[in-house]
């Protein structure tokens, strides 16, 4: 994603570069099933990347769910832990 300000009163132009990169690392099959849909489920990981100005600012690597059968994307939640 590309920016760019509109010049300012002094008759400079400031151009702002920014964007975030994703790329796919890996993609294995999951245990589970969809509950929607009862099919599998697949994991991928991915890592994005955001830069200002081809200057790094974060990487971050993440691992999202989603069904094989019916492309959802699924969403884990943390277990809730009681105390009894």
């Amino acid at each position: 994603m590309a920016r760019t300000a509109a010049p300012s009163g002094s008759g400079t132009a400031a151009v702002l570069l920014c964007g975030k990169e994703e790329k796919v690392l890996g993609v294995q099959k999951a245990p589970g099933s969809c509950p929607y849909c009862g099919g599998g489920v697949a994991a991928t990981d991915v890592e994005a990347k955001w830069a200002l100005c081809c200057l790094p600012l974060c990487r971050k690597t993440k691992r999202r769910f989603a069904c094989t059968a019916c492309a959802r994307r699924l969403v884990t939640y943390p277990a809730i832990l009681h105390d009894d």
